[in-house]
C-alpha cells in the first residue's frame, strides 16, 4: 500500500439499515429485466455485438483473467503470481482513459494481470485494439446479486477500479463482503447526473461509503460526490491528459495530410445523432477553397446512416473503409471523408488543420477535446459541453479552444481560422501547452492504489 489515500475500511454501518433499500433496488432490476433484454435486442439490430457473450451479462464466464505481460512462461503464466487488477470501463472513452492507468500499474508491478469489464461492444473492441490479448475483456454483469457474486467468485480480483462514475449498489456491497477494495477513479459527475443520483439518496450514499477511495477529476466533481455522501474524495486530476496519442497513428495521419495536395482539412469528430445535418449546414456556409471535411461519427452503428445523409445532401465523399478512399482525396471535388473506422481518432486528428469536437451542438454533453489539444490542433466546441465542463472551460481560457453557438457561428469561426494561419498556430501551441500542464493524474492515482 502506498500513498496517503490507499484502501481504508468502509465506515461501520448496519447492513439492516441499508439492505432494505438494496432489496427494493434489486426488485426494480428484476422488473426492468424484460425491458433491458428488449433494449439489447433493439440495439443489436444496428450493432450485433450487443447479443454476443450474453451469458456474461449474468455472470457466466468461460475463461480466467489474462496473464501478466509480457507472457514469458506459456500456460504457467496464468498462475496467480501477481495481483489481478480489475478495471471497469463502460465504453470507448473510459477504456481509453484506462490505458495510462494500466500502463503505470504494469510498470510498477510487472507480474500483475489485468481484467477490463465493459457494458458496450465498442468498449470491448477498443480494449482489443489497445491491448490485444494482453488484457482480458469481458462484460460486467448486470447488478443482480447472484450475477455479481458469480463474477467476483470467477475472477477473484485483488483490486477493483471503476473508471469515471458508475455506481452499482449490489456490486459495491459484494466487493465489501469479499474484502475486495473498490475505487472510483477519474471520477466526473455533471450536475445533471448528480440530480439523478439524488433521487435515491440513501442507496447512493451507501454505495459511495462502501468504496475504498474516490479520486475525482476536478474540485466541482469532488464537491458533487461529497454532497451525495462520499466521505473522502481526493482530487487527482484527469488521467485522459496522460493518454498520449500513439506516435504510429499520428504518423499515419501526417502521411494522409501530405498526400492531399495542401488541402485545408476540418474534422468534425465524434458527432452524434442529429448533429451531422448541422455540421453540413456549416460546411455549406464556409467559403474555403478546396476544403475537406473529415466526418467521424461517434458510434459505428451509425456509419451507414451518415453515408445516406451525405448521399441525400448531394455531397461527393469517400469512405475510409473503401479501397483507395483516403488516396482519392487529392481530388478537390471530393468534399468529405467519412471516417467509418474504429481506433483511428488520433489518425484523423493528426490529418486535420482544425478540429470541431462533437456531441456539443446539441444538448448531449460534448466529447473529449484533450486529444486534439495534445496534438496541437485548434479546437471548436458547441454550446453543450456539460460532460466536460471544466476541461472545456480551461481549454477556452487557455486560448486552445473557441465555443460556437450554432452552425452559423461554427462556419464563421472556421472560415476565419482557415484564413489566418498564425491564429491557428497560436491556438495549437496553446492547446499543446494546456495538455502538458495538466498531465500527472495517473501517477497521483496509482500512488493511492494498493499493490
Amino acid at each position: 500500500m502506498t500513498g496517503d489515500g490507499g484502501a481504508r475500511p468502509a465506515a461501520p454501518r448496519s447492513e439492516a439499515g441499508t439492505a432494505g433499500g438494496r432489496r427494493l433496488y434489486t426488485l426494480g432490476l428484476w422488473l426492468a429485466a424484460p425491458l433491458v433484454l428488449a433494449r439489447l435486442a433493439l440495439r443489436s439490430r444496428r450493432q450485433p455485438g450487443y447479443l454476443d457473450h450474453l451469458g456474461e451479462r449474468f455472470g457466466r464466464y468461460r475463461s480466467r483473467a489474462a496473464p501478466a505481460v509480457p507472457p514469458s512462461a506459456g500456460t504457467a503464466s496464468l498462475e496467480r503470481s501477481g495481483p489481478l487488477y480489475w478495471l471497469h470501463a463502460v465504453s470507448v472513452g473510459e477504456t481509453q482513459a484506462a490505458r495510462p492507468v494500466i500502463e503505470a500499474l504494469r510498470a510498477r508491478r510487472p507480474d500483475a494481470r489485468f481484467l477490463l469489464t465493459h457494458m458496450t461492444p465498442t468498449g470491448r473492441a477498443t480494449a482489443h485494439e489497445l491491448f490485444g490479448d494482453t488484457v482480458q475483456s469481458v462484460y460486467l454483469p448486470y447488478d443482480f446479486p447472484f450475477a455479481v457474486r458469480r463474477f467476483l467468485a470467477h475472477f477473484r480480483p485483488d483490486v477493483g477500479v471503476i473508471m469515471e462514475t458508475e455506481l452499482w449498489p449490489n456490486l459495491v456491497s459484494a466487493c465489501r463482503r469479499r474484502g475486495v477494495p473498490l475505487y472510483l477513479v477519474n471520477a466526473r459527475l455533471s450536475e445533471r447526473s448528480a440530480a439523478r443520483y439524488r433521487r435515491f439518496p440513501r442507496l447512493t450514499a451507501d454505495a459511495l461509503r462502501g468504496l475504498s477511495g474516490v479520486f475525482a477529476q476536478a474540485d466541482a466533481d469532488a464537491d458533487r460526490l461529497r454532497s451525495l455522501g462520499a466521505p473522502e474524495v481526493v482530487v487527482t486530476g484527469n488521467v485522459k491528459f496522460d493518454a498520449l496519442p500513439s506516435p504510429a497513428l499520428v504518423a499515419v495521419g501526417e502521411r494522409w495530410r501530405a498526400g492531399w495536395a495542401g488541402r485545408p482539412v476540418l474534422i468534425a469528430a465524434s458527432t452524434r445523432e442529429g448533429e451531422e445535418p448541422r455540421v453540413l449546414e456549416a460546411l455549406r456556409a464556409m467559403q474555403v477553397p478546396g476544403l475537406l471535411l473529415l466526418l467521424v461519427p461517434r458510434h459505428p452503428q451509425r456509419f451507414d446512416e451518415v453515408a445516406r445523409l451525405l448521399d441525400q445532401a448531394g455531397l461527393r465523399y469517400a469512405r475510409r473503409s473503401a479501397q483507395g478512399g483516403v488516396e482519392s482525396l487529392a481530388d478537390r471535388s471530393i468534399q468529405v471523408l467519412l471516417g467509418d473506422s474504429m481506433g483511428e481518432m488520433a489518425v484523423y486528428y493528426a490529418a486535420c488543420d482544425l478540429a470541431f469536437v462533437g456531441g456539443s451542438l446539441l444538448p448531449l454533453g460534448g466529447q473529449n477535446l484533450i486529444e486534439p489539444c495534445a496534438l496541437g490542433r485548434p479546437v471548436l466546441v458547441g454550446p453543450h459541453t456539460f460532460n466536460f465542463r471544466e476541461v472545456a472551460a480551461q481549454a477556452i481560457e487557455a486560448g486552445a479552444a473557441i465555443r460556437v453557438a450554432d452552425p452559423a457561428a461554427f462556419a464563421h469561426e472556421a472560415e476565419r481560422l482557415f484564413g489566418d494561419p498564425a491564429a491557428r498556430a497560436a491556438m495549437g501551441e496553446a492547446g499543446a501547452a494546456f495538455a502538458r500542464h495538466h498531465r500527472g493524474a495517473t501517477a497521483r492515482t496509482i500512488d493511492r492504489l494498493p499493490g
